[in-house]
């Protein structure tokens, strides 16, 4: 990756490390799905004037049915699942659980990427790492079990969205995907988020910030500069941003909202990186001098 790819990558890695413990704060007084509309709202009313402005919309006709389903697997699905996930297991599980992201792009880019040997043994560890901190941080938990089903269904959703990047709409200015994709997903969810709305005063000001970074930061800036980075990089290598993302989870989980740290969160979060690493190393061919000389 040149040096705009790895600024853009540390950008993503830090912003996306943040969501899981402002969500933590923000669904003390907000409901779940009232977070992720009011999210997207705030992403979408940043994002759409600057698409204006510079008079990329236009961009996105041809495109709307794609955008769509980008807007569905990479926005409403993962980020509702995230949010109610997220009431039944911590913030720094959750970001750990997502750092699977990467294993599963690599199984979805095999037909262009052969599985190797080195490749194999990536997708069995992280696949361990995950039955690691699912068995020992929730077992006999049962709801504890359904927050982290849904959170890695939340990071199939997020890598399918990558992938669906780099394929289908990598050629698009990144500042109209991200309107085009934050704005539809406002209109699908504001309309159940009404029923949702708070009584007066019963929300602190910490949960309508904590929405705020959420919206400005997490989604709006973040997501400009992911796909930003997938065009510039490639799906598997802006998936490696899960890389980083658990640890910043981590870290605010245990020092700001006390959470817990087992033996089965740190053993899960070693498998599952050194799964990522391993199932993402590029494939070594051969010279084709050498190709010559077999033949």
């Amino acid at each position: 990756m040149n040096r705009r790819a790895w600024l853009l990558f540390i950008l993503v890695s830090v912003l996306w490390g943040i969501p899981y413990f402002l969500i933590k704060i923000a669904i003390d007084d907000l409901s779940p799905l009232l977070v992720v509309a009011g999210r997207c709202a705030i992403g979408a009313a940043c994002l759409i004037p600057v698409a204006l402005i510079r008079g990329t919309l236009g961009a996105l006709r041809g495109h709307l049915g794609v955008v769509a389903g980008l807007a569905a697997v990479h926005i409403v699905g993962p980020f509702l699942l995230i949010t109610y996930g997220e009431t039944h297991i911590s913030s720094s599980l959750t970001g750990i659980l997502i750092a699977i992201e990467p294993v599963v792009i690599a199984l979805m880019m095999a037909g262009s990427e052969p599985i190797t040997g080195i490749r194999i043994a990536g997708l069995v560890a992280g696949f361990a790492g995950v039955v690691v901190l699912v068995g020992l941080d929730v077992s006999g938990d049962r709801w504890g079990m359904i927050g982290a089903g849904m959170v890695l269904l939340a990071a199939l959703s997020y890598a399918y969205a990558t992938k669906l990047v780099q394929q289908r709409l990598s050629d698009l200015p990144p500042d109209a995907l991200t309107a085009g994709t934050t704005g539809i997903s406002t209109l699908v969810l504001i309309p159940f988020a009404l029923f949702r709305l708070p009584s007066a005063g019963s929300v602190g000001a910490h949960a309508w910030l904590a929405l705020a970074g959420l919206g400005v930061l997490c989604t709006a800036l973040a997501m400009l500069a992911f796909y930003r980075l997938i065009a510039l990089a490639g799906s598997n290598k802006a998936g490696l941003v899960t890389y980083v993302n658990p640890v910043v989870a981590a870290v605010l989980g245990v020092a700001l909202l006390s959470e817990p740290v087992g033996i089965g969160t740190v053993a899960g979060f070693l498998l599952i990186v050194a799964g990522c690493w391993l199932s993402t190393r590029p494939v070594r061919t051969a010279p084709a001098k050498e190709l010559v000389n077999a033949a």
